[in-house]
């Protein structure tokens, strides 16, 4: 009983107050009114009373008091809708209140207040109270006259705040579950921007020297920020199990806005077209420049790889004018670290070579920054990614870009790439790409004055040498190392003195000066060095109580990770026959050599 009248105390205030306010007039409302309004409505949603607010609210007399104090009663609303559960009689109720005070309340007010909720919501509800506040964002927003551009451009903004600090789901039970209700959220904001789009669109059908371009410029805004968040990080392939898979329906919408606001095709070509703020700030303006970076290369990647929007392309560009256009967001992408970015850059550089037919890239092409500076990213994944799959990819790509290149293209590639990888693994592979070019050189009727005479034996010169002679360590650049004897063998073999098309026998004792010897030197220091540490170890090993005594060594001038002492003899062992193998194929070398100038001294005698 005490519950019940405490209860019917709370709607009588109510009542009361608005009694009281129905005789005034919309000026003469005080601050005291607006408190005691907002305390009673509270009060009657908190006890329950939600269907009692309700008929005072659709009340056609309380018009001009809802009218001015409706936008008071958000913040009670929002918790009390959370708090009841789905089914709820109550909470059906305070959902049509919000309707309500939507459509009754001052615009600009409950605009603000509706942001604030925005605003104060976090972590796990933050999607929940997005999505149940888009409808009434949207009706106040459709109702402001003055500074609807703005207005749109500050709530997108709010929201997206809100949002990004959350995980994007990325596997594909992550984006089944959808926890925090990201995907979900995402899709419902673009519905919301749909009637400012559709208004864009009428004005341009109206004129075609479209005058009002805020509200454009804050739809153009929204995209770039989705285009970094969600879908920079989003997986996007097509997920077997996953109908309609909710991140490829966002960046689908996202794709139509750009088009529809006549964006899409200038923000894929003009990659200099201004499209933020000029900010005084300094770090301010690179954190946009930044941002800016990141959106242009996923819209790319949506278009070249996942094909969003590629009806609306125009099919007149060369396939190398689009590889141009793309190395600038494919160095961006392959910069990142994260697995879903990195892999977004190598499908991207991807996509674009696969169009290329081999051998028609320009060598001019390499003039330009981004061509010189993409092979060198790419060597970094190669070499320091944690991720396998994404290694092996890279290096694929590399011949890729390798193969599609002119022979002067190729050339000057592999010059920048043996001075540039500082990764004897690397260096390794571009020497096999060389004995494969000059193997092609020779096999040819025509010509190649690349990878024959002059040319060939300035690009010798960074192969067959030690970086730094004797004291090389062979261990480490024992890839490169091999590589490099390989090609001297082959060209030993292939090249007849006579002919001598490669110029290797002009060059021969240069060559032996700069490798060979050296080479000699160096094999027999790091051999006795690692005999002598195999006779530490075995010495140490008859001391030690056990065999299995945990101990380190260094190798390298690296510092090896514990191991036990067979453990470390087995790795001695095996750089001990890694180093017999460079010397037996230097010793076919050398015989071949010896071989060659023989039969042509007896030739000559």
């Amino acid at each position: 009983m005490p519950e019940q009248s405490q209860t019917i105390m709370a709607v009588d205030e109510l009542q009361a107050i608005i009694q009281r306010c129905q005789i005034l007039e919309e000026g003469d409302f005080k601050g005291e009114d607006f408190s005691l309004f907002q305390v009673a409505g509270q009060k009657c949603l908190e006890d329950g009373y939600a269907a009692q607010l309700l008929e005072v609210i659709q009340n056609e007399k309380n018009k001009v008091i809802i009218k001015n104090m409706g936008w008071n009663l958000i913040s009670p609303l929002v918790r009390c809708i959370f708090m009841y559960k789905q089914e709820d009689d109550k909470r059906e109720h305070c959902l049509k209140i919000l309707d309500q005070l939507a459509q009754l309340c001052n615009p600009k007010e409950l605009f603000l207040g509706l942001l604030e909720q925005i605003e104060q919501a976090s972590g796990e509800q933050a999607c929940q109270t997005v999505m149940l506040l888009l409808q009434p964002l949207q009706t106040v927003l459709l109702k402001l006259q003055n500074k609807k551009a703005y207005s749109l451009g500050l709530s997108l903004a709010m929201i997206m705040n809100q949002l990004t600090p959350l995980p994007v789901p990325y596997t594909k039970q992550q984006i089944q579950e959808d926890k925090l209700g990201l995907c979900q959220c995402c899709n419902a904001v673009v519905d919301f921007t749909k009637p400012f789009v559709n208004e864009v669109i009428k004005n341009m059908e109206k004129s075609s020297e479209y005058n009002d371009m805020e509200l454009k410029e804050e739809l153009l805004k929204f995209c770039m920020k989705c285009l970094k968040y969600p879908l920079l990080t989003a997986q996007l392939e097509q997920l077997e199990g996953i109908e309609e898979h909710p991140f490829r329906h966002f960046a689908t919408e996202i794709i139509d806005i750009l088009w529809d606001i006549r964006e899409l095709i200038p923000l894929v070509f003009l990659h200099h077209k201004s499209i933020s703020p000029h900010w005084k700030n300094q770090e301010f303006a690179d954190i946009e420049r930044k941002n800016s970076a990141d959106s242009l290369a996923c819209l790319s990647y949506l278009m070249f790889v996942q094909h969003f929007g590629i009806d609306c392309f125009p099919m007149v560009f060369s396939p190398s004018y689009l590889l141009q256009c793309n190395m600038t967001h494919i160095e961006v992408l392959l910069k990142r670290t994260e697995e879903s970015m990195l892999s977004k850059g190598l499908d991207l550089f991807e996509s674009c070579l696969l169009r290329m037919e081999d051998n028609s890239l320009l060598h001019q092409y390499l003039e330009l920054r981004d061509f010189i500076n993409v092979p060198q990213d790419l060597v970094q994944v190669m070499t320091l990614c944690p991720i396998e799959h994404l290694r092996k990819k890279s290096l694929h790509i590399l011949q890729l870009f390798i193969d599609k290149f002119d022979t002067e293209g190729k050339y000057t590639l592999f010059r920048c790439l043996l001075k540039t990888s500082n990764h004897a693994g690397v260096e390794g592979y571009i020497i096999k790409n060389i004995k494969d070019q000059i193997h092609f050189s020779l096999m040819r009727a025509c010509d190649n004055i690349w990878f024959t005479g002059h040319h060939l034996i300035s690009l010798l010169d960074l192969v067959l040498l030690l970086p730094e002679g004797a004291e090389t360590d062979l261990l480490q650049n024992s890839d490169r190392i091999m590589a490099s004897l390989n090609l001297l063998r082959y060209l030993v073999i292939k090249d007849c003195e006579s002919d001598n098309q490669t110029g290797v026998w002009t060059t021969l004792a240069k060559i032996e000066q700069n490798f060979l010897k050296p080479l000699h030197v160096g094999l027999n220091m790091s051999k006795a060095h690692y005999e002598a540490e195999i006779k530490n170890k075995k010495e140490n090993r008859r001391e030690a109580h056990s065999s299995n005594t945990v101990c380190s060594v260094t190798v390298s001038g690296e510092k090896m990770p514990a191991m036990t002492t067979e453990m470390q003899l087995q790795v001695l062992h095996s750089a001990l026959f890694t180093f017999d193998l460079i010397e037996s194929v230097l010793a076919r070398v050398e015989e071949l050599i010896e071989v060659k100038i023989k039969a042509v001294m007896d030739e000559n005698s």
